[in-house]
């Protein structure tokens, strides 16, 4: 199939051919043809698939077959993302895709950036709009932003964003807009608060599935490599990075602080890296991808929330020197290398101690992460295998217990072996040696005959003592209280 049999406009598929892109992805072969139907739909699909062509290429075509450009002050399409950088990407594809559409307006409204430059294109005409929830929120309450025109709504990332904490956000911008608009949601998963969101913001959606987190990512080799210490896992990444495979490579850590001190330790190794998260002013951000994009920088040390929407071609390895707070993260981030149909490398580094979030991960992507070693950085401990999902994992070394617990005491040496024949209970008391009965407490009778059950035994206190009880003292003795 080849993107003239999708049916868009003439002025997209002259932009197509000098993007260099031939023929249309999965998700762009079963998303296009529905919205242009004017269907709301519900896509999942991977990491690095084409979706941001999913649902721009339709927009736009929506805006060219317009009889002329919107002169008026309202936005026609928005795409709501959950960062900065995937926002700037958004834009920069839509810029590509709307070349030739004469006239085609567009404008990113995202936190960390100046005002100035966001107020002076708000206040021009602005055809597709592409914004961070929080930033929008702001423009819409100073109504700068008018979206009484809006024909449609993009979600990208929608799980990311809810994840985010953006879900009151978008509920107030989806207020802002007309009921009759398309609403495109893209989403890793279409489950849990994903479909809770379409059920109250889109009108009868398409659900469309391409691939799943639980697929392989056949264009992927993964790698899972155990330390035995933090100094152990540097020396594993410093053999990784070294690696003459490796053109550029993204590592990723799990705090911001861990990301600019990793970064300043491979510089100090001789690495040209540099750190990407959210405390950087979008200059610097835009600055250091700009390295990256036109290869001076090999190595970017990034956060989770930073390295979205990071779509370079020529990263060429994926590690995660530190594991991913929640296991649908590792899908992510491991697809920011293998793009656009090229293979990749992903290394995950975890000390023994982390097995169960390995685990959590392999049950998530519904795969095992092949453990393997490197010759000379081989770990000192040995990763045990999991046991299987419902079973005990019992120690070899231990004998396992026979049936019922007196044999598994006496299989163990704790008791000794009773005589099978002998099923007479013990004597509850052992007799006296010199063969007086004792009473049911123990204690022998005066006259030698059995005591009954329950009877008072003597007092063997001095005549005229008193019994003290509770810190009281008692007024009667104890042979005045059994009488």
């Amino acid at each position: 199939m080849s993107f003239e049999n999708l049916g868009l406009a003439p002025s997209l598929l002259s932009a197509i051919q000098k993007t260099g892109f031939t023929e249309p992805t999965s998700v762009q072969a079963a998303a296009i043809p529905r919205a242009l139907a004017g269907h709301d739909l519900m896509v999942s699909s991977q990491t690095g698939s084409g979706k941001t062509a999913a649902f721009m290429l339709p927009a736009l075509h929506r805006i060219a077959q317009q009889p002329s450009m919107n002169k008026g002050s309202g936005v026609q399409v928005l795409v709501l993302t959950p960062t900065r950088e995937l926002a700037m990407q958004v834009a920069d594809a839509t810029r590509a895709y709307g070349a030739d559409l004469a006239g085609l307006r567009t404008a990113v409204v995202v936190g960390g950036m100046p005002y100035g430059a966001q107020l002076k294109a708000l206040s021009r005409r602005v055809d597709v709009l592409v914004a961070t929830p929080g930033r929008l929120i702001d423009h819409l309450q100073a109504k700068r932003v008018n979206l009484s025109s809006l024909h449609t709504l993009v979600l990208d990332e929608a799980d990311r964003m809810l994840d985010m904490g953006f879900i009151e956000d978008i509920e107030t911008i989806v207020a802002r807009t007309p009921a009759s608009r398309q609403t495109l949601l893209f989403s890793a998963t279409l489950d849990g608060t994903v479909a809770r969101l379409a059920a109250d913001m889109l009108r009868e959606p398409q659900r469309i599935e391409i691939t799943s987190h639980k697929q392989k990512h056949t264009n992927i080799t993964q790698n899972l490599l155990y330390a035995d210490d933090n100094s152990h896992k540097m020396r594993l990444l410093d053999h990784v990075l070294r690696d003459a495979s490796v053109d550029q490579a993204i590592v990723f850590t799990a705090t911001k602080r861990g990301a600019d001190d990793l970064a300043d330790r491979l510089n100090d190794q001789g690495f040209a890296a540099a750190a990407l998260h959210g405390d950087m002013n979008q200059r610097q951000r835009t600055r250091t991808l700009g390295l990256l994009q036109r290869g001076s920088l090999r190595i970017l040390v990034a956060t989770d929330v930073a390295a979205r929407g990071i779509d370079v071609q020529t990263i060429s390895h994926a590690v995660n020197y530190d594991l991913p707070m929640q296991a649908e993260d590792y899908v992510h981030r491991i697809g920011r290398t293998g793009r656009a149909g090229r293979h990749g490398q992903a290394y995950t580094l975890a000390v023994h101690a982390e097995r169960h979030k390995v685990r959590r991960i392999e049950q998530f992507i519904g795969q095992p992460i092949p453990a393997s070693e490197i010759e000379g950085l081989e770990p000192r401990k040995q990763a045990r295998p999991s046991a299987p999902s419902g079973k005990k994992r019992f120690n070899s070394n231990r004998p396992r217990p026979a049936e019922g617990g007196f044999a598994r005491k006496r299989q163990e040496g704790y008791a000794p072996a009773r005589d099978e024949a002998d099923t007479r209970p013990a004597p509850r008391f052992s007799p006296r040696p010199d063969g007086a009965p004792r009473s049911a407490a123990g204690h022998p009778r005066q006259d030698g005959r059995p005591a009954k059950r329950g009877a008072p035994r003597p007092s063997t206190r001095p005549e005229g003592r008193t019994e003290q009880r509770r810190g009281k003292p008692s007024s009667r003795s104890f042979e005045a209280r059994a009488r």
